[in-house]
């Protein structure tokens, strides 16, 4: 295994590891009243529009090819991520993301009716929801015009942070929990309403004040952008309800078993270091990611290191092993701070102006190559040990969704 030189053979996949997979059984608690009352229908009338042929990872790959087509258009449109472009662009990103939350919900339920489910699948599923993080952020923060500002990085990262913690709470409690508003459901919904509000009314509409929209509200509220009071009430409800939800979560349940509860807060430290560092670098005066619009090259490329990190936490949790704090494709993301922060602060301007975009595009091949071919080694592993393969129903049996 190549891989191996980066990080520990046993940390990719092994024997024992292989052997767990066998142990696991798929558990999720989902309390949001619209996804069980009302698309619940919705998607089960899709499934069973789906080919019993048509492999659950397939359908996976299809929805993320969407949400390519919408960064595609973000690259070829709104090279800037303010625009405005063609009213048809926001449509698409609207149609885009919920295609892409159509075939996330989809895909288990062909997986039930074709009786292929399996460990791969939950991987498979929540690795692509990992690479679409950071690419979903970007697909918003064009449709809202926000640029390559704080704010408009603030947007593209956020996601990231939700995945980390909701992917550490399931490892920990071993139930993927989402709440009566949680993303997946509501966020999505409110993501879609944005942008479809961007394609009838233009962008611009998110730099109207407060104060136009809601007349009666405070007047210390009213000179507001409505794009400042979204960023903010996104932060909000992360910082308030998802993160605290998810301590709660896994504090619970570590106590249910008599276990320690404060050593699983020292499992945030490498990501809480690589998120303080992504700041340090971004914000930057000397960083050109900000004043030189490379946000776009940014998320692609942390796209993929951070698929990465969750991804190793999932396998971790499929397989009973421990919790793995760190990947080598945090090692960029480490460095950068140093070369065009602390370094040109100090007087040392040997890293700025181009050689940053050098080192962009370096990370984002590195993190896309590394992250192939780990996914390939792991697949193919799995595929292996339980006798399936990824993209095909070896043996399928028709069941209700």
């Amino acid at each position: 295994m190549p891989l191996g030189i980066f990080e520990p053979k046993s940390e990719l996949v092994n024997s024992s590891a292989l052997a767990n997979l066998r142990l696991y059984k798929y558990s999720s608690v989902d309390k949001s009243f619209i996804s069980n009352h009302i698309l619940r229908h919705y998607w089960n009338a899709v499934a069973e529009l789906m080919p019993l042929w048509l492999a659950p990872n397939v359908i996976t790959l299809i929805g993320l090819g969407f949400i390519y087509i919408n960064v595609l258009c973000v690259i070829i449109y709104l090279p800037d991520l303010v625009g405005p472009g063609p009213s048809w662009v926001y449509l698409s990103f609207a149609l885009g993301l919920w295609m892409y939350s159509t075939m996330d919900n989809v895909d288990g339920k062909q997986a039930r009716r074709t009786g292929s489910s399996s460990p791969l699948g939950e991987l498979f599923d929540h690795g692509i929801d990992s690479l679409n993080c950071t690419l979903g952020g970007l697909i918003q923060c064009a449709c809202m015009g926000l640029g390559a500002t704080g704010a408009g990085a603030f947007t593209v990262l956020v996601s990231c942070m939700a995945m980390f913690f909701s992917t550490w709470e399931t490892y920990h409690t071993h139930t993927l929990y989402l709440g009566y508003i949680n993303g997946p459901t509501e966020g999505i919904l409110i993501a879609v309403s944005v942008m479809l509000i961007s394609f009838i009314c233009g962008p611009q509409v998110w730099l109207l004040p407060l104060s136009q929209v809601l007349p009666f509200v405070h007047s210390a509220f009213a000179g507001i952008p409505l794009r400042d009071l979204f960023v903010l009430t996104v932060a909000l409800a992360f910082f308030t309800t998802h993160l605290p939800f998810c301590i709660i979560n896994v504090y619970r349940a570590r106590r249910a078993h008599n276990m320690p509860f404060i050593p699983t807060l020292l499992e945030w430290i490498p990501f809480v270091g690589s998120a303080i560092s992504v700041y340090f670098w971004i914000t930057s005066s000397y960083s050109a990611i900000l004043t030189h619009n490379h946000l776009v090259l940014f998320s692609l490329a942390t796209s993929f290191s951070f698929g990465r990190v969750t991804t190793k936490i999932i396998l971790a949790h499929l397989t009973l092993q421990p919790f793995p704090y760190w990947t080598i494709l945090m090692v960029p993301v480490y460095i950068a701070p140093l070369l065009f922060c602390f370094l040109p602060a100090c007087g040392i301007n040997l890293f700025t102006g181009t050689f940053e975009v050098i080192y962009l595009w370096a990370y984002f091949w590195f993190s896309f190559i590394y992250f192939m071919l780990w996914a390939d080694i792991v697949i193919s592993a799995i595929c292996a040990h339980l006798g399936i393969s990824c993209f095909k129903i070896k043996h399928f049996t028709a069941k209700s969704v």
